[in-house]
């Protein structure tokens, strides 16, 4: 799949077992239908981690980088729903990351989907960014590939965390982050374990061992839907 609009918000959490029926309630019911309310919200998607019983990785598609900063989003974050107030402090390790989209690759669904969060070396970032760009155009063109993307986090300056932030606690953040999405799982895992395995990328000029999560899809959701509703 290729991403929809220029910026993503990437999201990576856990969530313990005694909550996950409703927390996938609470998701996939309000807080899914409430982001795609807001102007500029393309899609969004949540991945099951087949690696980690607790882990999730949440991916949404904004039309814009300055959809962050609009008056929509931000009055959505200092206002959660009494739902979201409960639910929001049992996202656990929260790393959260308002990103430009340098790179998007591909087309059509993904059932399967790689995470790499990486750090470039601070001499090399044009050139890694020019390999990265140019092995991810290959791979998306690969049988049992849908995608590849590479997102850059460019946090936007704002005066203070908003109320959702306040009540998670501290979140961390990512620097750039390689998606790599199929409809063959078994394809997904070699090409992470090859092409995008921390040795290939360290070489290419990583720092600090890439992380790697590997998903499943569990929902998705556009405005379109939310008008179905």
């Amino acid at each position: 799949m290729s991403l929809l609009g220029k910026a993503a918000v990437a999201m990576w959490w856990s969530v313990r077992p005694e909550q996950r029926a409703e927390f996938g309630d609470w998701h996939s019911r309000e807080h899914f239908l409430e982001r795609m309310s807001i102007p500029g919200f393309r899609r969004g998607s949540r991945w099951t981690s087949t690696t980690d019983a607790e882990g999730f990785f949440v991916l949404y598609e904004l039309e814009q980088y300055d959809v962050f900063t609009s008056r929509g989003y931000l009055d959505r974050l200092n206002a959660p729903t009494p739902w979201s107030t409960k639910m929001m402090p049992h996202h656990l390790g929260m790393v959260r990351s308002q990103c430009r989209i340098a790179a998007s690759f591909g087309g059509g669904g993904a059932t399967s989907l790689a995470t790499v969060r990486l750090s470039p070396e601070t001499s090399r970032e044009t050139a890694l960014q020019t390999h990265l760009s140019e092995t991810l155009r290959t791979l998306a063109q690969q049988p049992g590939l849908t995608g590849a993307h590479l997102l850059l986090t460019d946090t936007p300056r704002t005066n203070s965390p908003t109320t959702e932030q306040q009540i998670r606690g501290a979140d961390g953040a990512a620097d750039w982050i390689v998606l790599l999405s199929g409809y063959d799982p078994d394809v997904v895992e070699r090409v992470t374990a090859d092409q995008l395995s921390p040795s290939a990328l360290d070489a290419a000029g990583t720092r600090d061992n890439p992380t790697t999560g590997r998903y499943r899809l569990a929902f998705t959701m556009t405005p379109q839907d939310v008008a179905e509703v």
